[in-house]
């Protein structure tokens, strides 16, 4: 019996070896699990409160929308990239601050953008101008101003932030809500440049890309930013060389990031 227990964690260490992250599995069960619901629509998500939490005490709060393969209904896969940050026991001690990861549904998106895949086989990305927000959008703006009801966030205080997908909802959630945010990041996402103008000089960006994104080509932040100078806004703008769609990984790695974010704060 021992010999057979020796064996097994043989081939466990062998595992962790060969696939690290079996070993360095983030533990998320910080994060409590939620569901928005209003008569159709529902939309789950996961939140990360205050270490030391007192509802009568008012906190940031920082929406994080996923990418589209973490899409689903299981509420966790939407946990995959970021938590690590705003887990970080320096930053939860310093920023105390209530996070929320809503998960998209599958087949659906944040935005309203339309996606084509041309003859070489990828994707093309055609953002509309207007229009009616998606099933997910729409269930987003009601999660949103469910949290703004509470006594326990602060208006002045409301930020959002996503990635590749949740990049692009991110700027299209600013220009229906312009007034609301705080400041905003945007990682490999994208937007009609002629959307822009109604956020342009309302909230603060930080917008994120990898120079060799094959998924999201760089050019749809490029543009984007040059939409809002031309605007008269100064968005900050970091492009990460030789890094392909996985640009959150650097992003969320920036040491400024969050103090600049909460740095941000409605008059």
């Amino acid at each position: 019996m021992i010999l057979k227990k020796l064996k097994i964690m043989a081939m466990l260490g062998m595992m962790c070896l060969a696939f690290p992250f079996l070993a360095l599995a983030q533990d998320n069960s910080a994060f409590d699990r939620g569901m928005y619901t209003s008569k159709s629509d529902t939309l789950p998500y996961r939140i990360l409160f205050p270490r030391k939490f007192d509802p009568k005490h008012q906190y940031p709060i920082i929406f994080v929308l996923h990418g589209a393969g973490e899409r689903g209904k299981d509420n966790n896969k939407q946990l995959a990239y970021g938590p690590k940050l705003f887990l970080n026991d320096t930053i939860r001690d310093k920023y105390p601050a209530i996070v929320v990861y809503p998960q998209c549904p599958e087949g659906n998106y944040w935005s309203n953008v339309k996606i084509d895949t041309n003859e070489t086989g990828k994707r093309v990305f055609h953002f509309q101008e207007g229009g009616d927000p998606t099933t997910a959008m729409k269930a987003l703006l009601g999660l949103v101003d469910e949290f703004l009801k509470k006594p326990y966030v602060s208006e002045k205080q409301v930020y959002i932030g996503g990635l590749s997908m949740g990049g692009m909802g991110t700027l299209e959630i600013l220009r229906r809500k312009p007034k609301l945010f705080a400041a905003a990041f945007a990682i490999c996402g994208g937007d009609n440049t002629n959307n822009v103008k109604k956020y342009a000089d309302k909230v603060p960006l930080w917008i994120f890309h990898g120079l060799n994104d094959s998924v999201v080509p760089e050019d749809h932040s490029e543009v984007v930013v040059a939409a809002l100078r031309d605007a008269g806004a100064d968005p900050r703008f970091t492009r990460y060389p030789n890094t392909d769609h996985n640009s959150w990984d650097k992003a969320f790695a920036e040491p400024d990031l969050i103090p600049w974010l909460f740095s941000n704060v409605k008059k």
